[in-house]
């Protein structure tokens, strides 16, 4: 389960953060997760709550928004939406589609007191 040491990675993102700035505590953690991240947001939500225990962030609440997957499609020539890497393009059905978005995971907000 790689969403384990993804949770990690952001708790540490977190705390720095936290206590750069001197905080008592993180309220709120916003994440944008592309569709073709492959990263499943309720193992992750799951794995956040237990490494964010003890902590400074524990007990924060963590926002996920869901980012849709996007390609360039080599035949058609243009931006297509696709929800699968390697998925066929919508438009022509060509497999030739190079993803462009929704391929990765950022921090967007931390809410701190």
């Amino acid at each position: 389960m790689h969403e384990m040491s993804l949770a990690e990675g952001i708790i540490q993102l977190v705390e720095d953060t936290a206590r750069r700035e001197q905080a008592q505590r993180v309220k709120l953690v916003v994440l944008e997760i592309g569709k073709l991240s492959s990263v499943a947001p309720d193992a992750l939500r799951f794995c956040f709550d237990v490494v964010s225990k003890n902590g400074v962030a524990d007990g924060a609440v963590l926002e996920i928004v869901d980012i849709p997957g996007s390609g360039w499609c080599l035949p058609c020539g243009q931006t297509v939406a696709i929800s699968e890497l390697y998925g066929a393009c919508p438009q022509c059905g060509s497999h030739q589609v190079q993803p462009t978005g929704g391929t990765d995971m950022r921090v967007k907000e931390i809410e701190i007191e």
